[in-house]
């Protein structure tokens, strides 16, 4: 573990991890720790993120990210809004053969998430600064998934184009049904909702999986 962090960071994660009943190797723990340090030391100058106290981060960001682990197969991803790379850069630190494509639209985030994709050897990892309305990708994927990006029917309609014919958007959110929450797009529908505990953390949590009615 990186000296930069508090000793309780590890203990921490890993007690949040049995709790979420997930089997990671010392290894990627040890790199999930690596991923943490680099996001202190650059939240310093970046304000990458709110959260400024290393134990709160493991509990905000790598736990609840590691949540989502369990409703995820290995299909082709993109991660919307990523910011500092939550989820979508926990999840491919987690799973080394998982592609996955990490949108921001701000600079400084996304130098943070190319700086992280080098330094720790994500080569399946694809950095891109953009608008997501704006983007236009190759491919397109077969999962989105986000976490507090936006509205659902504001993902739905800023990034149909980028999903599949039977691709689905898996969206990490607090309360569900949302404050003042506005029908979907015509044609998308909700499959599933499910209720997430997070370790150390109080607050709700829901996954909300939407596809093609």
């Amino acid at each position: 573990m990186s000296d930069a962090l508090p000793e309780a960071c590890k203990r921490q994660l890993i007690t949040g991890i049995e709790q979420l009943e997930l089997s990671l190797s010392d290894e990627v723990i040890d790199r999930l720790l690596e991923y943490l340090a680099l996001l202190v030391k650059w939240n310093k100058a970046y304000n990458l993120t709110a959260v400024r106290d290393p134990v709160e981060m493991v509990h905000r960001h790598l736990l609840d990210s590691l949540s989502l682990l369990p409703y995820l197969d290995n299909k082709r991803m993109l991660d919307v809004g990523t910011g500092a790379g939550i989820p979508g850069l926990i999840i491919a630190i987690v799973k080394p053969d998982q592609p996955i494509t990490l949108l921001d639209s701000n600079g400084k985030k996304t130098r943070f998430l190319q700086n992280v994709k080098m330094q720790m050897g994500l080569n399946q990892v694809e950095v891109i600064q953009s608008r997501v309305e704006n983007y236009s990708p190759e491919h397109l994927f077969d999962r989105i998934i986000s976490r507090a990006f936006t509205a659902l029917d504001n993902m739905v309609n800023w990034c149909q184009h980028l999903l599949t014919e039977d691709g689905a958007f898996l969206a990490m959110k607090g309360t569900y049904p949302e404050p003042n929450q506005k029908p979907l797009p015509p044609g998308w529908s909700v499959r599933n909702i499910q209720k997430i505990e997070v370790p150390f953390v109080n607050e709700e949590r829901h996954l909300v999986t939407i596809d093609r009615s």
